[in-house]
Formats: structure tokens, sequence, C-alpha cells
């Protein structure tokens, strides 16, 4: 009796906790067949991780789990509707997204009587749609981003209940068959990126409830067809690079629901512009490529809600007229055309954030602004010019000298190749960018990725696996670009020259996963002259990660070379993710094939009388050094031999670029001496790091610093440009890191913090692992940094991390199993077994890590933070609540609700791992990388908090510190010190 009264109870409290439909889920059953048909489909699939023995109609997260932010594409989702008598349910929808199952489409789906979508996009699968699922009553079919071949099937026009379809980027061939004229309830067609030919069958035009049709990259025949005034209720329309012909059709106009059109790079005759009058609803309008003449039509104002315009690379002449009435207009491009007249004031008076590009052009010079804006891409814009000197850009940088050569690492740091250095190309890319890097060489980059909403960054790539080709550093990152972008030169004597360029993709992947299905397909010209159509990286270098370097030859005229890569819509644009595709150029080498003019005696002359003076005040130099020092062991007698692979600059011009060491340009102060932010004349930023006479530190670790950091080069350690060694004076010249100290941004003044998200922090750490991992493996010299912690974390523009401070480095001799040496570091980042003992190992700088991934995880300084006064500093805690199982409390509440728990708890554990007392449990910093990203799993030691304090010498060792002379060690936190030891 009791029973009988409870169950309903036991129902009742059910429903009020997770409401009715929870209720009918959990009471629901799938049929013992349908589960078997289940495991049918997983075997053709090839998918092996379902756990049948779980309900898929309970919701239970085996069976339904949605994307990451790691994979944002994955879905394992099945869905049932269980409204049928005596709680049956039946499978209603699959979606296995973004999992390379890498079997066939499974014929056994067919058997799901009940079933109406599948989702199988961003696999692995093979073959063709099998026959079966003519029978199915499906309303979403979509399999796009796989290897399926073959021709589309007719009986799919059987599946008369369809409403969406998805085909994209597959391996179908053959035409678009007449049968899909019977899906009369289709709302959405996807074809692009596939290799379908012949013209499109009349019958499509019967599909009046389109909404969305997208056709690009393919290899149709035949003109846009007129039936496509039959898709009145059509708001998206995509036809770029489908090898159709034009002219777009006058009938066009009565698509007055349009908010999104492209057509783009069509073949065949051209027209003047479409009547779109109609369309007061756009948002998005491409019409590039397309033969268009004539003057653009002044009613484009009038689509007041247009965000992006894109009329580029046709014959429109004329002026431009007033587009005022386009408020909400972020992108607008125009380049490539025949546009005369005067640059309308409203154009030139936009805000900065409007990106405008009206490059190659011909424009009234007159009408050019006074100065360059560089939002505002006027880059070959005007008629009366046969130069670059336009806009005011370049008007005060006259040539000076010829040059005979020009090397560029296109998107990365300046790198130096043998004799050869090639130039730094880091400045971000847009919608509409006309920047020169130098007097003599820049960029013009023009175009918006569309489908994905990227930022400024995206417009340099950045290698996502270990790159090991030689002089990897020029394909480390590349320069990205949505539609066209034009390298010059400037300056070069006239002649013939060879031009090298260099390609590697980066992006795409060659593994057995959807990421290897991408197709990056560009054309190359140089000197206006077409040299490479479409150009695939992968194809051409035969795998990814591979380099190949094409070679021509060009004749350079009035001192001006041009190389311009262009995307023609062809390839895939959504592998690996949605906005991937256009051309990627790694670096870039032009040589002349002549020797340059030698001057003679006048030039020797020059060359004796510069040696002349270098020896003399050399001489001097040595002189007033040892005088002015008078130590048993001169500053001349620690350099000498210093071989010096960076630049050398002079004191003039550290003073001319810090105003003399202004105040006013110091940004910290450190056991070096002071920082400062110094300006160079080409523009570039450097941070100027100054030995003080009273320093502790001193040349010993100045010699040190320059001779470590020289031989590095990874995109996790700072940069150095070069060194000042004149008069008294020791000074080393950085990158300029825009963010400050990692310390700073955690736990300094108010003021000066940032708040870093999830996302920017799991990056940090990531960064930071790369950049030890390298020098303890993956460099040539095996070094010891001695030093990590946040204030030697130094962060740039985007955030990302670069190591810091190679004062106390120590190289790591292979032979060697530890470094016996005097203890140098900061308390609270050292490692037991180092601050006691003088045992030094790469594990050191292991467990330095451990403490600042432990900081950034946290928001707070080791040292300084103690809940109470049971524990010594935040790692002592860490340790505690790892022993109560409680590692949540740690996360920085800064962070909210906004971060994912299982990513929080993995950079714990390693952090913690890292930590670890004894040097035997630590883990190799690439070990460290593989586990920070999930590819590894974590080995966990617990401790025993009570014995972390004793066993250690927690205690003793905070008494050894307070009987040593501390000084400051601020890298460049002028109000975060650290306590140093050495």
């Amino acid at each position: 009796m009791a029973t009988v009264v409870h169950i309903p109870m036991l129902i009742l409290l059910l429903h009020t906790c997770f409401g009715s439909t929870s209720v009918e889920a959990l009471a629901g059953h799938l049929p013992d067949e349908e589960m078997g048909i289940l495991k049918e489909i997983a075997d053709q699939l090839g998918k092996k991780d379902w756990k049948y023995e779980l309900n898929p109609c309970d919701g239970n997260s085996n069976w339904n789990t949605l994307g990451t932010r790691s994979n944002p594409f994955y879905n394992n989702t099945i869905t049932c509707n269980c409204s049928f008598p005596n709680g049956e349910c039946h499978v209603d929808s699959i979606s296995l997204k973004g999992q390379d199952l890498a079997g066939v489409l499974p014929p056994a789906l067919a058997k799901l009587s009940y079933l109406k979508t599948i989702d199988l996009a961003r696999n692995y699968l093979s073959g063709n749609i099998p026959p079966e699922w003519e029978t199915t009553k499906l309303e979403t079919l979509s399999i796009s981003m796989n290897r399926l071949s073959g021709r589309i099937p007719n009986f799919l026009g059987n599946i008369t209940t369809l409403q969406n379809l998805g085909l994209e980027a597959n391996m179908f061939s053959g035409t678009v068959p007449p049968e899909l004229g019977k899906l009369v309830h289709l709302q959405k067609l996807i074809l692009n990126s596939n290799n379908l030919t012949g013209p499109l069958p009349q019958v499509l035009a019967q599909l009046t409830n389109l909404k969305e049709l997208r056709i690009s990259s393919n290899n149709f025949t035949g003109k846009i067809p007129s039936f496509i005034q039959s898709w009145k209720q059509l708001q998206q329309l995509e036809i770029q690079a489908s090898g159709l012909e034009g002219p777009i059709p006058s009938n066009i106009s009565v698509l007055s629901n349009l908010t999104e059109l492209r057509i783009s790079d069509l073949n065949g005759e051209g027209s003047t512009f479409p009547p779109l009058r109609s369309m007061k609803r756009m948002d998005k309008l491409m019409l590039r490529g397309c033969n268009i003449s004539g003057p653009i039509p002044p009613y484009i104002a009038e689509m007041t809600g247009l965000r992006i315009l894109d009329l580029s690379f046709n014959k429109l002449n004329g002026e431009i007229p007033n587009l005022d009435g386009l408020t909400n207009v972020e992108v607008m491009c125009l380049t490539g055309n025949q546009l005369n007249g005067n640059i309308p004031d409203g154009i030139k008076g936009r805000q900065s954030r409007n990106e405008i590009d009206l490059s190659y052009n011909n424009f009234s010079e007159q009408s050019a602004p006074p100065s360059c804006r560089d939002s505002l891409n006027l880059f070959r814009s005007f008629s009366e010019e046969g130069n670059l000197e336009l806009g005011g850009c370049l008007k005060n940088y006259p040539c000076q000298k010829d040059r005979y050569s020009l090397h560029i690492n296109c998107g990365g740091e300046k790198s130096t190749i043998g004799n050869v250095v090639y130039e730094g190309d880091q400045y971000e890319g847009g919608a509409s960018k006309f920047h020169p890097m130098t007097n003599y060489w820049g960029f013009s980059s023009t175009g918006q990725f569309w489908d994905h909403n990227r930022t400024i960054n995206d417009y340099i790539a950045q290698n996502v696996s270990v790159l090991g080709m030689n002089h990897s550093e020029l394909y480390t990152r590349a320069r990205l670009s949505p539609l066209s972008f034009t390298y010059y030169g400037r300056c070069l004597a006239d002649g013939n020259y060879t031009v090298k360029i260099h390609f590697a993709e980066i992006i795409i992947r060659g593994n057995k996963s959807f990421h290897s299905l991408g197709k990056r397909i560009f054309n190359v010209y140089i000197q206006g002259k077409l040299e490479l159509e479409d150009f695939n990286i992968v194809q051409a270098a035969q795998g990814v990660d591979k380099v190949v370097v094409k070679e021509f030859k060009a004749i350079v005229k009035n001192k001006t070379l041009e190389i311009r890569f262009h995307w023609a819509g062809k390839g895939t644009t959504a592998i690996p993710r949605r906005g991937t595709y256009g051309p990627l150029i790694s670096a870039i080498s032009v040589e002349s094939d002549f020797k340059p003019p030698s001057n003679g005696k006048k030039k020797i002359l020059i060359a004796v009388l510069v040696s002349v003076l270098v020896f003399i005040f050399t001489i001097l130099g040595l002189i007033f050094w040892k005088c002015y020092f008078g130590r048993r062991t001169s500053r001349e007698q620690e350099l000498r031999g210093l071989d010096l692979q960076t630049g050398l600059f002079t004191l003039r011009q550290i003073k001319a670029a810090t105003n003399n060491f202004d105040v006013a340009n110091k940004i910290g102060e450190g056991g070096f001496g002071s920082v400062y932010k110094g300006t160079l004349l080409d523009g570039t930023i450097i941070a100027v790091k100054q030995l003080s006479t009273k320093s502790k530190q001193g040349s010993r670790e100045f010699v040190n610093e320059i001779g470590m950091i020289s031989a590095l080069q990874h995109p996790n350690l700072v940069r150095l440009y070069g060194c000042c060694v004149e008069g008294n004076q020791l000074i080393l010249v950085y990158e300029y890191m825009e963010n400050n100290s990692l310390a700073r941004a955690l736990f300094g003044q108010v003021e000066y913090r940032l708040n870093l998200d999830w996302s920017t922090r799991q990056m940090i750490c990531v960064g930071i692992a790369r950049g030890l991992a390298f020098l303890h493996e993956g460099s040539t010299l095996k070094i010891v940094h001695r030093d990590i912690k946040a204030n030697n974390i130094l962060l740039d523009k985007n955030l990302n991390p670069k190591i810091s401070d190679f004062g106390l480095a120590k190289l790591d001799e292979e032979e060697n199993t530890h470094i016996s040496t005097r203890v140098a570091g900061t308390i609270g980042y050292m490692a037991p077994e180092y601050a006691l003992w003088g045992y030094l190992t790469y594990k050191a700088d292991v467990y330095s890590f451990g403490v600042v991934a432990l900081e950034l995880v946290a928001g707070k300084n080791n040292m300084k933070y103690r809940p109470n006064e049971d524990y010594v500093c935040l790692l002592d805690w860490a340790f505690v609540l790892q022993q109560k199982g409680n590692l949540m409390e740690l996360v920085d509440p800064n962070l909210g609700t906004q971060f994912k728990k299982e990513e929080a708890i993995r950079m714990i554990k390693v952090a913690l791992l890292c930590a670890n007392p004894s040097p035997a449990l630590r883990p190799t910093m690439s070990a460290v990388v593989s586990m920070l990203k999930g590819q590894t799993i974590i080995q966990e030691y617990p401790l025993n908090p009570s014995i972390y304090g004793d066993e250690f010498g927690f205690d003793a060792l905070r008494g050894q510190y307070d009987q040593t002379q501390l000084q400051s060690s601020s890298e460049i936190e002028p109000l975060n010190h650290s306590s140093h030891i050495a």
C-alpha cells in the first residue's frame, strides 16, 4: 500500500523538479528493433562510442553531446519523439557532426521510419548516397564536408518531404538531376564546392519555396538562368565561381526579399549594373568580377541596412554617387574598376571603423586626402600618377638610393637565413589596408572574410602543428587574404630580377579528418602578369606543412615591383572552419640578376676612412671604459669574443628613439635597470633595457642575455633586435610588448589589470609551455631559464605570451645530469631542490611554470595570497584543495561562469603536477603542452599537505631567503616587485 502511494508522489516530485518533458523522456522507451538499427548504423558509419546499455531517448549525455569551445563543430545528438501511446519513443533526429567518422553513409538509416533529420556534416565519410534512402521521409539532410562522390542520385527527388538539403564540399560530379524539381517544399539547397557540371535544369523553377541557394565553386555551363525570377522567396543567393556565364539577368529585380546576394567571377559577356532597386532589405551585396560596366547607380544609397558592399574587379566608371545614406556600411570594396573624378567628401570623412577600398582606380589626385587613413585604401587610385607616391602616404619618403633586393617574411618576424635578412611583416591586415612598412616596401590588402566574424588578427595565419622543415621561421606564420593582396617594392633599380615566392599550407591538415578536405585555390600575378592560375599549395608541395618555392623572372620599370595574390572564388570556404580560403603567402625573395654598380675609388676611400675612425673610437672607448670602471675584470674582458648575431645600435640612435631616455617613456624598472619605450624612424616600436651603473647584475648578465637570446627564435620567446655597447652604456633593444607583463595583467595595480577571459588564459598558458618546451627540447642550445615567473612573461598586442629576461639562464649540456650552481631566482617560483641544494635541471623551470599556471587560473600572486594563517602561499592552498577534491575553489572568481570547467580542472592538475616537490615526478614541457591541449592523460600524484611544508623545507626555505640579500627584479612592472636571490 505504501508503494502505491509513494510512486505517484515520486512522479509528482520529478514533474515539479524537471518539468513534464523530462518525465516523458524518462518514462519513454525505444523499441529493441530501433536500438538494433542504431547499432547497425554505427557499424556502417564507423562510430564506436555509443553506449547501448543506456536509453538514447532520456537525454543521456553519452548519447547527446554538443560542441565544445575546443571543437565547436562536434555534435553527438539523438532526439526522440515520445508522444506515442504506452510511452513508446522513436528516433526522429540524428546529428553526428565533426567526429571524423570514416565509414560510409548508412543504408540502415532508411529503417528508422520516423526519422526526419540527419546531419553527418564535417566527417570523413566516403562512397555514394545509398539508394535505400529513397524511402525515407527526411525533412533535413546534411552530408556536407565529407569525401562523398558519384552523381547526385535522381531518387533524392522522391524524398518530397525534404526542406533542407546540404551537399557542400564533397566530390559530387555530373549534372544536377532534374528530379530535384519535385522537392517543392525545399527551402535550403547548398551545392557549393563540388565538381558539378552542365546547365541548371529548367525544372528547378518549381522550387518556389527556396529561401537559400548556394551553388558556388562548381563547373556549371551556360548562363545564369532567367528562371531565377521564380524564386521570389529567396533571401540568400550565392553564385561565386560557379562556371556560369553572365550577364546577370534583369529579372533578378523581382527578388525583393533578398538580404544577401553574392555573384562573382562570371564568365562570358558583361552588362550594365543589374536592376536591384527593389531590394531594400539587403544586408550584404557582392557583385565581384561580373564584367559590369557603367556607373554605380545612386539607388544603392537607398539600401540603408547594407553592411557589406563589394563591387570590385568590374569595369565600373564615372564618379562615385552620393552614398551618405549607407550609414550602416562596415566594408565598402570598389577596388579594380575605372572609377574617376573626385573622391567624395562623404567617403573621405568616414570613421576609421569603416573599411573602404578604392585601390586600382583613376581618381583625380587633387581629391586625395592630405594624409593616409589606415582603413581607406588608395593604392594605385590616381590617374595622374605612374608611381606609388599617392594620397600623402609616401610623398615624404623619396627614394634616396637604388635597391637591388627585397626579402619579406610574410606575416612573420624579422629572420636571418644564412646571409639574408628577411624583413618582418607582422602588421595586422584588414578589409581595406594600404600600409607602407618602410619607405621602400609595403602592402595593400583587400577583402572581407564572409560567413565568419573574423578579426584583423585573422589576416595572419599561425601554424597549427610543429613544423619540421628547414628555416621553419619563414613558415610559422603567413599572410592571408580573403580576396586580393599586393606586396610592392619601391626604389628598385630598373632591370631583370628573380622572384621567389615561398608557400606552405599551415592551416588545412593532411590527416584522415575533415580538416584535410579543404582546397585552397588562388592566382598569382607579378607586374600585372598572371603567373600562377588555380594554384593549390597542398597539391604543389605534395602535402601540408611542406615547402614549395615558385621562381619567376620579372622586369622592374619605374623602380617598382608588384606581386599580387588573388582569390577568384574557387575551392572550399568552410574547412576546417568557415572563412578558410584565399591566398596564403609565407615569404618573398627578390634578387637582381645584375650586380650593383661600383663607385670605385670613392667607395674605397670612404671604407678606409670609416675603418680608421672605428679603430680610433674603439681604442678611445676601451681606454675610457677601463679608467671609468677600474675593476679587476673589466667589462671589455667580459665582452671580448662575444659574437653579436643581432643588430648594433648607436647611443645616438637609442637616445633619439627614447627622446633621450625621457621619463615619460619609462615603462619599467628591474634588477637590470630601467626599461624605456622607443620608436625607430620606420615606426617600429622598441623596448630599451638600460643597464644601471648601480645594478648588482651587470655586464655578466648582459653578455649572458645577448648570447642566449640572440641564438633563439620562437614565437613565444621575446625578440631581441640588437644591443648598444658604447661608453659606459650597456643597452639591449627588444620588440615592444604592448600589454606589458602577465604579472601586471593578473595582479598589478587595478588600473593596469586586464580582463583576461578563460580562452585567453588558456592560450597564454599553452604559449608559455611551448616556449619552455623549445628552450628545453627544441632549441639547438638546451637552456634552463632559471627565472620563470609572471613578471618575465610579456604579452604582445594580441595577448600572445613571450618569455623574457634570459640574464640568469644556463646552458644544459646533454652529458650533464644537472648543473651545480649558485642559487639565483625568485622566491615563490624556485623549485625546492634548487633553492635548498643548488641542484639545477630543466625540471626547475617546469616547477616555476606550474606556479605561473596556477596563478593564471586563480588570478592571484603565489607569495601574496594566503587564505588564512594556516597556508604559506597559493600553491600550498592548492595542494590542500587537491587533497579535499575541491579544486574549483581555485578558479578566479572574476571569471564568473564564463569558463570551461573541464579545461580549468585540467590546467590546475597540470600546474600541480609540474609543481610536484619531487623533480622526478614532474613532466617534460612537451608533455605539458600535450596535456594542456587534452591530448594526453594527466598522471596525478596527490600530496599529503602536512608533509609538503616539513619534508621539503618550506619554512626552512623561507628562513634562508630572509637571511639573504634580496633585490628587486620586476621586469616591466614598476609597482609589483618580486624578491630575487642570487
